[in-house]
């Protein structure tokens, strides 16, 4: 029972902090460039507006393009709720696991995509094929960086990693190093954060993931809004319960280890919410046809991070 009743909390966490996470990113690049920049809880008010539009849907439009954002929106809302945030005691810890995650990633872009060129507008052929060409060389990447984990902690369950880390058997690990860094480099590439894409942009030459969702409104506007949302704060969860599990309780905390475990997450989201908007304000967009360049350093990085840990292996 207070696994199940941790679980619906934590679902309710990552549903509803979400918007905070954007809202956060946003006002830190507002400050850093000299504005005043809107309340953090700009981004709830934006989703309750979009929720109250008119839907608008081209005549072109087929049932794929209407049900893609109710899919897009219940694959990342439920990779969220498989990771593990403040504590690991949840009903859906046991079904947790790494690969299941990356593949409820990939349903949701693979069904934006298909929607992107469902219509049939040039922009959306343009976003899908942008997005294809990215997660063709990200999703080695990550899948590199779940490897290399699994066979520093025998596992890919999530919460098996984070118990790993925090029994302090990992010491300094070159590998875990490096799969941090690619875990990072990643997630920006997925969220399409600058360098990579810019998503306050709609300028055709630059945009990819903007490109996709342009034919969108209302509702639909606002589930793949919400969306994204939960995807960059997940990514978040992902490098703070795998790499940084300090502070998160176990079975058979009590309440001040709940406590305790719900502040740990709280803070290390907003620091990484405020770092990512302090980097995106200090570096400048990439050209499209660099971004294999970044991606494929990612995965050059992950390749080494498994054989780092072959070797230290067997010395």
């Amino acid at each position: 029972m207070t696994a199940f009743l941790l679980g619906i909390v934590h679902t309710w966490l990552v549903v509803g902090f979400a918007p905070m996470v954007t809202g956060i990113v946003r006002l830190t690049k507002a400050r850093l460039q000299g504005r005043r920049g809107a309340s953090v809880l700009q981004p709830y008010r934006d989703l309750w507006r979009l929720l109250h539009k008119e839907t608008v849907i081209a005549d072109s439009a087929t049932w794929l393009f209407r049900i893609t954002p109710y899919l897009v929106f219940v694959c990342v809302a439920l990779a969220g709720t498989i990771m593990p945030t403040f504590t690991t005691n949840m009903l859906m810890t046991p079904a947790a696991d790494l690969i299941a995650l990356v593949a409820l990633l990939a349903t949701g872009r693979f069904f934006t995509a298909l929607a992107g060129l469902d219509v049939g507008t040039a922009f959306g052929g343009l976003g899908a094929s942008r997005e294809m060409f990215i997660a063709s060389i990200a999703e080695p990447g990550i899948l590199t960086v779940i490897f290399s984990l699994s066979l520093l902690a025998h596992t890919t369950a999530p919460a098996n990693i984070a118990a790993f880390v925090l029994s302090g058997h990992v010491g300094l690990e070159v590998s875990a190093g490096l799969a941090l860094g690619v875990l990072v480099m990643i997630a920006i590439a997925e969220n399409g954060r600058i360098p990579v894409d810019n998503p306050a942009t709609h300028l055709e030459l630059t945009m990819v993931h903007e490109a996709m969702v342009l034919e969108y409104s209302g509702r639909h506007l606002a589930l793949l809004e919400a969306a994204a949302m939960i995807r960059l704060q997940l990514f978040m969860s992902i490098i703070s319960c795998l790499f940084f599990p300090w502070g998160m309780a176990v079975e058979g905390s009590g309440l001040g280890g709940l406590g305790l475990g719900l502040a740990a997450w709280l803070g290390k989201i907003g620091v990484m919410s405020v770092a990512l908007g302090v980097f995106e304000t200090s570096i400048a967009k990439m050209r499209v046809f660099r971004v294999a360049d970044y991606l494929g350093g990612a995965l050059l990085l992950a390749l080494l991070a498994t054989i780092f840990l072959y070797v230290s292996e067997a010395v």
